[in-house]
């Protein structure tokens, strides 16, 4: 299975994207995290491991990893708990965060979004895949750019603060809800399809149920208002001021 994990041209740009990057796996299984780091050495990435959230979010504070992989069901807190106190610290809020669990169900990654994910894999998957997920979630992080501040009438968002200000009131967003909002009012006026949010917001390699978009966009309407944000049936969205 290993053997999967390479391609074959070790001087391609592409093979050398783990390479000296810090990786944290989370699992209470340790069968699962030997063959995870196993794979993950094999790539040149350093790998940190924990078998239960409170001892991960110490290990991210100290060891400030570039990726998180987590699993959902674990001891003492679960991954979603742990996912949304590494998002509200400040040493650990930016950090890339992929939920890897064998959980499938449509809520429980609608949950794992909501907790601040950048990602939610489903388990099995193969190694080659696996690290092809987490390359495409390295490239995503490093070609954002944080831009200045977008300025409205009774809206300010700052990328670069993960701050959003409504009518001169502060409103916490969770990261996907933030990055749907960010995008929507990059453009206003512009009409977002639904197949450009999801890349833009979710990644081309992420998998999401049909509902995800619909879900995000109620819970803004709900914080924002449900004015701006406007529905163009059978397309997509757009924000009007």
């Amino acid at each position: 299975m290993a053997s999967d994990l390479h391609s074959s041209s070790n001087s391609d740009l592409e093979d050398l994207m783990l390479a000296k990057k810090k990786i944290l796996v989370i699992d209470d299984e340790q069968d699962i995290l030997e063959f995870l780091s196993y794979n993950l050495k094999q790539e040149g990435a350093k790998v940190y491991t924990a078998t239960n959230g409170v001892a991960a979010i110490e290990l991210a504070k100290s060891k400030k990893p570039d990726l998180i992989l987590l699993d959902v069901m674990m001891p003492e807190i679960d991954g979603m708990e742990t996912c949304m106190q590494l998002r509200e610290n400040m040493e650990t809020k930016d950090v890339v965060i992929a939920f890897l669990t064998a959980r499938s169900e449509d809520y429980s990654q609608i949950a794992g979004f909501d907790a601040g994910a950048d990602d939610y894999i489903t388990k099995p998957i193969k190694p080659r895949v696996l690290i092809s997920r987490i390359k495409a979630l390295l490239r995503r992080k490093n070609m954002v750019s944080s831009g200045k501040p977008v300025e409205l009438k009774t809206l300010s968002i700052d990328r670069e603060r993960y701050l959003v200000i409504k009518d001169g009131n502060e409103l916490s967003l969770p990261k996907k809800e933030f990055e749907l909002l960010a995008l929507l009012i990059s453009v206003p006026g512009k009409v977002f399809t639904r197949e450009h949010i999801l890349s833009s917001v979710w990644g081309d390699d992420v998998v999401v149920g049909d509902r995800t978009i619909d879900v995000h966009i109620r819970k803004l309407r709900e914080k924002i208002g449900s004015s701006n944000i406007k529905t163009i049936k059978g397309v997509g969205y757009k924000f009007e001021e």
